[in-house]
């Protein structure tokens, strides 16, 4: 029989990519991953690696046994779920990972309801952006993830992971400053108001820099992109002192009134969605079920202390 360690090394080395990521996450020296591995092979009687340049990829038999060992962890996470269901006291850690705006929204929130219903839970939360915290999460560095989808933009959707939606953010064009030319123009002609005006977005690579560059080009043009951050506080604040024009979320506002003219997008561009997401087994457990309540009912009370935007034109 395979040793589960040494599956679970080389799962890890499929995820992360080489054996000095693998070797960091685990506090291992890297020497003693690589001996692990070698030892896999004898085990399995066929080689798992192949190199390439100066890394290492698995061979097709070594694909083979990472499925494997995802049905058993997948098992095994099912198995640590019925076990915390069990016991009359939610207890253990679990680790939250969120992007900034859901981060700064819901989770204050969310960990309130989770620290007054159980008090035992102990709770780790991170600020990462779904690129990172995705692969992360696979690798089981997290075991919730807060994630964001763009109108047009879908993520990929890997079969080792289950989602479940949490709300539809409302994506709105904020205007650097006041004005009344555009007033009763659709949104885009508001748009292309802006075509030679400074802007303020997300970093190349990232889910909404592809889709608020897609929403200009659209437009008709190429937007002057002078600030680049993935914080969206920072975006706003750069919009309210009239220095670029940006996509906004609602949830950046936090429930709050805008301080910013904003108005809506075309049709089919007005939302994101937002969702929670888990490995496949790990749904069940007690756990990731109240965190997902928790988050539910933050929703619930952040709604209710919106306000609405500036009045909407027709698409």
């Amino acid at each position: 029989m395979f040793d589960l360690h040494r599956l679970r090394l080389l799962r890890e080395l499929k995820h992360r990519g080489t054996l000095a990521a693998v070797a960091a996450a685990l506090s291992y020296a890297p020497s003693s991953v690589s001996q692990q591995l070698s030892q896999l092979e004898a085990e399995v009687g066929v080689p798992l690696l192949e190199p390439v340049g100066r890394r290492v990829r698995l061979t097709e038999q070594a694909e083979i046994l990472v499925a494997h060992t995802e049905a058993v962890l997948e098992r095994l996470e099912r198995a640590e779920a019925d076990i915390a269901t069990s016991l009359t006291e939610l207890t253990g850690t679990l680790r939250i990972a969120s992007f900034q705006t859901a981060a700064l929204a819901l989770i204050p929130t969310a960990l309130g309801l989770l620290r007054d219903r159980h008090p035992l839970l102990r709770v780790h939360v991170t600020q990462l952006e779904p690129e990172k915290s995705l692969p992360a999460l696979l690798a089981r560095d997290f075991d919730l993830v807060l994630a964001e989808e763009y109108p047009g933009n879908p993520n990929p959707r890997s079969a080792e992971l289950e989602q479940e939606d949490l709300l539809n953010d409302p994506l709105r064009l904020a205007l650097p400053e006041p004005t009344s030319s555009t007033d009763g123009s659709g949104p885009m002609t508001v748009l292309r108001s802006l075509a030679h005006h400074p802007w303020v977005m997300e970093p190349d690579g990232t889910a909404a820099r592809c889709w608020a560059m897609t929403m200009c080009r659209n437009a008709g043009f190429e937007p002057d992109v002078r600030f680049e951050t993935t914080d969206l506080v920072l975006h706003l604040r750069l919009v309210e002192q009239g220095h670029a024009a940006a996509f906004l979320p609602d949830l950046v506002r936090s429930g709050q009134p805008p301080t910013v003219p904003l108005r809506q997008l075309p049709r089919g561009q007005r939302k994101r969605r937002v969702f929670t997401v888990v490995r496949r087994g790990a749904s069940r457990h007690p756990a990731v079920l109240a965190c997902r309540d928790a988050l539910h009912r933050a929703v619930s009370s952040s709604a209710t202390n919106c306000l609405p935007a500036h009045p909407e034109t027709s698409a």
